[in-house]
């Protein structure tokens, strides 16, 4: 029995899509950008703890994102932290279909909108073959998380692997997804106060 469709993974699908092929021009679908898979990660390597920090991090990633983490290691020894080659360091989760597009409307809607004078992410964070990363200083703004149970502050980062081949493309492919980039809800705004100053 297949799961149903997410609700961002069917707006991809009947207005995503065809809003970007009108915009950029492509001929068929296959020219359009497309959500591949998102990569959530931490590291604790810097942790007094860093064993116990590790647990933590996974039972927080796999709150957050409803799928077990893997340990990162690490790749070389690091004497300040007192960490040696192949100790677990950090923890990570890809998603990928369904799972990914319910995470990153949960991350859209409901968590960065829970980040304090939250005014859009940063436009500048994309790393030229069409991917994303965003950092997160804790985990208390995602709602799976009890704000009264919370052992540790984890930061992590979301990387968002698309099929865009640039920045642009992938920026074009976020913006009509709902990512609130700096200045977008702005330009909205403005807009909205010339329509109405007009009428």
């Amino acid at each position: 029995m297949s799961l149903p469709v997410a609700e961002l993974q069917n707006d991809y699908a009947t207005r995503v899509v065809p809003a970007l092929k009108e915009k950029r021009g492509y001929k068929n679908v296959h020219q359009v950008p497309r959500l591949v898979k998102v990569v959530v990660n931490t590291s604790v390597a810097s942790s007094a703890d860093v064993k116990a920090a590790l647990e933590i991090a996974k039972d927080e990633l796999e709150t957050i994102t409803g799928q077990k983490p893997v340990e990162t290691i690490a790749k070389k020894a690091i004497s300040n932290f007192k960490l040696r080659a192949g100790q677990p360091i950090g923890a990570k989760v890809t998603l990928r279909g369904r799972f990914m597009y319910e995470f990153l409307e949960r991350l859209i809607k409901t968590a960065l909108p829970r980040i304090r004078d939250f005014r859009g992410v940063s436009a500048k964070a994309f790393d030229g073959n069409g991917n994303y990363t965003l950092g997160v200083s804790d985990q208390s703004i995602f709602p799976e998380i009890e704000l009264d149970k919370i052992k540790k502050n984890i930061g992590f980062d979301i990387t968002i692997v698309t099929s865009a081949t640039s920045n642009e493309e992938a920026r074009a492919l976020l913006t009509e997804l709902g990512m609130p980039f700096v200045g977008r809800n702005a330009a909205k705004k403005a807009a909205a106060t010339t329509e109405t100053a007009a009428a």
